[in-house]
């Protein structure tokens, strides 16, 4: 009996103690973060697992069998697992670990664009549509991987007719997931796959590659949707809805989900992309400004860089925290970095005061009123709720900040005096929710970019117009207005014009490297979307099945498009070749002829706009091109602070007989064979120097000469001023010197154009006393 006892005391002591470590166990997994551990190159250009990294990966598993979240072997290698801070910083010291960084979640950068893009081609200097061909035919053997929300494979944009057969070099595949089996791709989606998310105790959370936000369904469109007559947003914005590349292939890996864009996910599908085959990668995230990390954590540029090294063009959207200075993000100088423009359509909204004055706002709505349906009109600092309300917020029709009697059955003129605290959505709600039966909101920004409504009479208008509403508000007993449903006007100008969201540079943290590249559309653009969103649906309606959609998620996709063109007509080309023909073709002015402009009038300059509005055709043949390769951005991380044992780890192309300067600093990235040029820290009368190398892609015997468009008070030189290509001599170089004859407090800005008649070759520049 006693041995009986003893049994049962030991087996209760070992059960006892199992629940003690399982529980410790939990409680350490909830308190571990998942961490990035990023070992550089893969095993070999083929990929594979090291040795260092399966040891590593070993010794994880035999402790939590759930440690590991990813495993990096394709285009590099390393891993994303669940580790305290005290493992993350052991595992840093590990012999062939480059870095270890917690797992950040990054955002969102949340079709006429297409056929004003090519206007806007057709009416600049030595471009024409014969320059290039149909792009539906050229980009019929380019894949186009999106790293996004998924894709809704159902919607018209994606089906494949008359498309030919799958590439056979495609390895990627179509992943069975929640409502997605693999019969849902086709010739047009030719792969999808999904990142799933699990708990601490390895338990699955059920994942698909349906999009269940519209963001990856909109952008995926916009870069490679198939044309589809009739489309339009409950009648506005009609036509053909088609991408920019309507022959390519799509492959989305869904990375993100409601929560954000987990780096972890985002470096897999990378790593997948790469094994998978595609030609292009477009990714519409990022950081926000002034927190993206330095290169050994930044997810987006690690993985960029690896594809690049595999020959893939990676395309990312600037931001959305325009217009301050010093907020662009994705700025890796192997990266193509888009800002944001708008295109020549105007969505209208019409104002009638008394009956017979019209201002011409914007906005959409889908409301019911009438130009003899008058309504009382009142502004907002009339309608305080009460006496501790402030004036501005009154004006401003903040939330809380208006009186229901005073509102009811009236349109309320709002203004915008809370600094972006709240969106035009919370005081239309503020004005509705008080009995309002019209809104009318004063903003020189939300007037360029179309806010919905829905089927609430509203509208935007701008600063000027609505001062003209405000004197007829004060000059008149009994104000009375009319705001009438929404209408699309095309051809409207001027156009492009830089969206206030769109990111702007310098990069803060390269200086001597000038971001954004290139801009885009990106402002009410019209694209595929979800057809079961009933948020989005107007009252009544189905929902829509094209939605209209701003930010540089959208901007970037167009330039994805391109760049897929480009490369099936230049399929040898490396990305930095067709990164330079998008650049160096770009257009600067609008269509009234004249400058591009920012929304306050002024000239937008390269921080705003890169080299210029992309062209659709002129980089399809840009007669040079700027060739960065390998040593350029091995030098870049030199000046960035890595050493060449660790830059050996990262790229498995090291020249043998390279090596980091004993002084690299960031002067060096101004030497950068990139298609624009930036110099900082320039004082007076201290001149500096930068080479440039160009490879010729027109006629074999061809002649170029320089133009130079430079500011007061710099001095630019070209040496040689002539460059003489035969058909022995492909590549040629040039310097450029800088020299300031005064200190300027001002960034300077400028641009140097090679010609031969033919071809224009275009590379801005810019020059920072700072």
């Amino acid at each position: 009996m006693k041995g009986i006892i003893s049994l049962f005391f030991c087996f209760s002591l070992f059960i006892v103690s199992f629940i003690l470590r399982e529980a410790d166990s939990a409680s350490q997994a909830q308190n571990n973060g998942i961490y990035i551990v990023y070992m550089g190159a893969a095993a070999s250009s083929n990929g594979g697992t090291r040795h260092d990294q399966a040891r590593l990966i070993s010794s994880l598993i035999r402790r939590n069998k759930h440690a590991v979240v990813h495993s990096y072997n394709n285009g590099f290698s390393g891993f994303a697992a669940r580790l305290s801070e005290s493992e993350a910083k052991s595992m840093a010291q590990r012999p062939g670990v480059i870095s270890v960084f917690p797992d950040p979640v990054l955002q969102l950068h949340t079709t006429h664009s297409w056929d004003f893009l090519k206007y806007q081609t057709d009416e600049k200097i030595n471009s024409s549509p014969s320059s290039g061909s149909d792009s539906s035919l050229i980009g019929a053997d380019t894949i186009i991987g999106i790293l996004d929300t998924g894709i809704w494979p159902e919607s018209e944009s994606f089906n494949d007719k008359d498309m030919g057969p799958i590439p056979s070099r495609w390895n990627g595949t179509c992943m069975d997931g929640q409502d997605f089996g693999s019969s849902k791709c086709n010739k047009k989606i030719v792969g999808a796959r999904f990142y799933e998310e699990s708990d601490d105790s390895g338990t699955k959370i059920a994942g698909s590659a349906r999009d269940e936000n519209g963001h990856g369904t909109h952008v995926a469109s916009t870069a490679a949707g198939s044309p589809v007559a009739g489309a339009s947003y409950y009648g506005l914005a009609a036509g053909t809805a088609t991408g920019g590349s309507p022959g390519s292939r799509i492959s989305m890996y869904r990375v993100c989900t409601t929560f954000g864009c987990r780096g972890s996910a985002i470096m897999k599908a990378f790593d997948d992309a790469i094994a998978d085959g595609v030609d292009v990668l477009s990714l519409s995230l990022g950081s926000s400004p002034g927190l993206e990390p330095d290169f050994p954590s930044n997810p987006i540029a690690i993985g960029a860089f690896h594809a690049v090294e595999k020959g893939i063009t990676v395309v990312c959207s600037a931001g959305n925290s325009g217009p301050g200075p010093k907020t662009v993000v994705n700025t890796a100088p192997w990266i193509l970095t888009v800002a944001a423009t708008t295109i020549d359509r105007d969505f209208e909204t019409d104002i009638v005061l008394g009956g017979n004055k019209l201002i011409k706002g914007g906005g959409i709505n889908f409301g019911n009123m009438t130009k003899s349906s008058v309504y009382p009109l009142i502004h907002g600092n009339s309608t305080k709720s009460n006496d501790n309300v402030s004036e501005a917020d009154a004006r401003s029709c903040v939330p809380g900040s208006l009186d229901e009697n005073k509102v009811k059955g009236k349109i309320v003129l709002c203004e915008n005096l809370d600094d972006g605290e709240y969106f035009p959505s919370d005081k239309l709600d503020e004005v509705k929710s008080r009995g309002g039966v019209g809104f009318i909101l004063i903003d020189d920004d939300e007037r360029t970019v179309a806010p919905k409504f829905n089927s609430f009479s509203a509208g935007v208008v701008s600063k000027k117009d609505g001062n003209e509403i405000l004197a007829y508000i004060n000059s008149t007993r009994n104000p009375v207005a009319s705001i009438l449903p929404t209408v699309s006007i095309t051809k409207y100008k001027p156009a492009p014009v830089v969206a206030y969201f769109s990111s702007r540079g310098p990069a803060y943290n390269t200086p001597n490297l000038l971001k954004p590249d290139i801009t885009a559309p990106g402002v009410a653009i019209l694209a595929a979307w979800p057809g079961n969103d009933t948020s989005e649906a107007l009252p009544g309606q189905k929902p829509p099945i094209f939605n209209l959609l701003s930010g540089t998620s959208m901007s970037c996709p167009h330039v994805s498009g391109i760049a897929a063109t480009v490369k099936a007509v230049n399929p040898t080309w490396s990305p930095s070749a067709v990164k330079s023909a998008i650049m160096t073709t770009a257009i600067q002015t609008n269509n009234l002829k004249a400058p591009i402009t920012t929304v306050s009038g002024s000239k937008a300059t390269p921080y705003d706009i890169g080299a210029g509005e992309a062209s659709t055709s002129g980089p399809l043949k840009p007669g040079l091109v700027y060739e960065t390769d390998v040593a350029d951005y091995l030098q870049f991380l030199c000046s960035v602070g890595f050493n060449i044992s660790q830059i050996k780890l990262i790229s498995i192309t090291v020249p043998e007989d390279f090596s980091c300067p004993k002084n690299s600093t960031s002067e060096l990235v101004s030497n950068m064979n990139y298609p624009s040029i930036a110099i900082s820290s320039l004082k007076e009368n201290e001149p500096k120097k930068v080479t440039r190398t160009v490879t010729n892609t027109g006629e074999e015997a061809s002649v170029y000469t320089t133009v130079i468009e430079a500011p007061k008070g710099l001095e630019v030189q070209v040496i040689p001023t002539k460059l003489e290509f035969t058909n022995k001599s492909k590549k040629l170089s040039y310097d450029v010197s800088f020299k300031a004859s005064s200190t300027s407090k001002e960034d300077l800005f400028g641009s140097i154009t090679w010609t031969n008649g033919k071809y224009k070759v275009r590379s801005p520049f810019v020059v920072s006393s700072n």
